[in-house]
């Protein structure tokens, strides 16, 4: 089992101890998009620890635009309850890049491709997209590589 899925399991159990309910239904809700994930496809398998990373950033995703959504049509509440959900996830996500760390990647990968104008985004992206894995949001990665190729 890898070390993330046995460190979601263990703070589950802990969260129980100490009646924590959103971070006990944050951590049920992560285990069960990873056990769904690992049934997917033709035969069972056991998620590694990049996959599992994958699996919280995309409910971390979720649970973000979820927040905009309730926070749009005047829920906070619920809004409120999403954004502590997010939270919890991130704490198991590594940690996000900053703008320049970002920009400084962008900039190496136009370097390396010899991109130049808007059209050449998709061969920077197959650069950029590896070395940023689940540190930055997709849109966040595309508008940056926008922004250096349209200057």
């Amino acid at each position: 089992m890898s070390g993330l899925k046995d460190k979601l399991k263990a703070d589950l159990t802990a969260s129980m101890k100490n009646r924590d309910e959103v971070r006990l239904r944050t951590i049920r809700m992560a285990l069960a998009a990873v056990n769904v994930e690992e049934v997917a496809g033709k035969a069972a398998r056991e998620l590694s620890d990049d996959e599992i990373i994958k699996v919280l950033t995309r409910e971390a995703k979720k649970r973000r635009e979820a927040a905009e959504a309730f926070g749009n049509a005047g829920r906070a509440e619920q809004a409120q309850a999403e954004l502590d959900e997010q939270a919890v996830l991130e704490e198991y996500l590594p940690a996000q890049l900053s703008d320049e760390e970002l920009n400084r990647l962008v900039e190496e990968a136009v370097a390396e491709t010899g991109a130049s104008g808007p059209q050449a985004m998709g061969q920077v992206m197959k650069v950029v997209n590896p070395k940023v894995a689940g540190r930055a949001e997709g849109g966040r990665v595309a508008a940056a590589v926008r922004a250096r190729l349209s200057s």
